[in-house]
């Protein structure tokens, strides 16, 4: 078998992940380059919303190609994956260019953690192709350098990525497993348009904002909260947290300079419909990432009711439903075969 090392290698290998949706959320960092998190966080994989993605090495190639759902990229989307293959390369010792073929099964950049799922099966792909065999937490350290929540799709089931002191810390792990709780997540679809800012961008506004600080002295506390509800599988703590760092969130966003504001008039409506819900008797939270769309996670048992209940909310345009997912996967992976996520090295 053809190692990396040789300037002829050309690995393939084919990789599916999950989105993922943060109960803590992970905004602002402290180390840009390195995406190294201003604090914890904590999430649950999304089964059916996944990016699958194949990675070809091909020594006739001069320069990296993206194709994204069937087209080719934009240069600043091909010029990312670019330079995140070059890591991968540099910790293989070669020098090819690679073809990288992604589709997701959900609408992208519009706050359902695109990039999460994405460079999550990128890493593990791109790894396997070019002949490298991480274990979990490498994996999952390696995803975090193309986008920071995408460490945390990298583990299966419900996921806290420890905010470390550096480098080699700053990964995620998974403190419980998909069959955990049955917990759906509906994710009312406010918009399916591409946000203006990107969370990479919002990343670095964080710090300008006066209320992020007093965020960052909450969130250790809110991740133990949070860590507590989901072990215990108290939906009721779980709603407070969750719902409290959704706000904060968002708080540091609307005074960040400039401000950021993805909020639409669904986005409240939806918020609104939920606390009536809970009121009521139902089982069910609300979380919002960096764009309109509402997570609205509820108890398995709830779930058609609820979906039904915001299909009938006028400003949602769709209802996509999903459960806790699993690890990242390798489908494929050519040459590389035989790698399991898992693996220890």
């Amino acid at each position: 078998m053809k190692t990396s090392n040789s300037p002829s290698f050309s690995g393939t290998a084919t990789a599916v992940a999950c989105s993922n949706i943060a109960f803590i959320k992970y905004w602002g960092n402290r180390d840009a380059a390195l995406r190294l998190p201003a604090n914890g966080s904590l999430s649950m994989n999304l089964d059916s919303l996944t990016t699958r993605t194949t990675v070809r090495f091909d020594p006739r190639l001069e320069a990296d190609v993206l194709i994204l759902n069937g087209e080719s990229a934009a240069e600043e989307a091909r010029r990312r994956v670019s330079d995140f293959l070059e890591i991968v390369r540099r910790m293989a010792g070669m020098p090819t260019k690679a073809r990288v073929e992604s589709e997701n099964n959900f609408p992208m950049g519009a706050g359902i953690a695109s990039s999460a799922s994405a460079f999550a099966a990128l890493s593990l792909a791109a790894s396997a192709a070019a002949g490298l065999l991480l274990d979990e937490a490498a994996l999952s350290r390696l995803a975090r350098r193309g986008s920071g929540s995408a460490c945390r799709s990298v583990p299966g089931g419900f996921v806290e990525w420890q905010a470390g002191q550096g480098d080699e810390d700053s990964y995620a792990r998974s403190i419980a497993p998909p069959e955990h709780w049955p917990l759906t997540d509906c994710v009312a679809i406010i918009s399916r348009a591409h946000k203006q800012t990107g969370s990479s961008a919002g990343h670095a506004l964080a710090d300008t904002s006066p209320l992020h600080p007093a965020r960052l002295r909450q969130a250790d506390e809110n991740l133990r909260r949070c860590r507590q509800a989901i072990l215990r599988r108290d939906f009721e703590a779980l709603a407070a947290v969750t719902e409290l760092d959704c706000h904060l969130m968002h708080a540091v966003m609307m005074t960040s300079s400039p401000p950021l504001l993805y909020w639409q008039p669904g986005t409240l409506a939806v918020m609104q419909a939920v606390r009536a819900w809970r009121k009521e008797g139902l089982p069910v939270l609300y979380t919002i990432d960096a764009g309109a769309n509402v997570h609205v996670i509820c108890e398995r048992a709830a779930e058609q009711q609820v979906a039904q209940r915001l299909r009938q909310i006028p400003q949602v345009r769709d209802v996509l439903v999903a459960h806790p997912g699993g690890a990242a996967r390798l489908e494929s992976a050519g040459e590389s075969s035989g790698y399991n996520v898992n693996s220890q090295t």
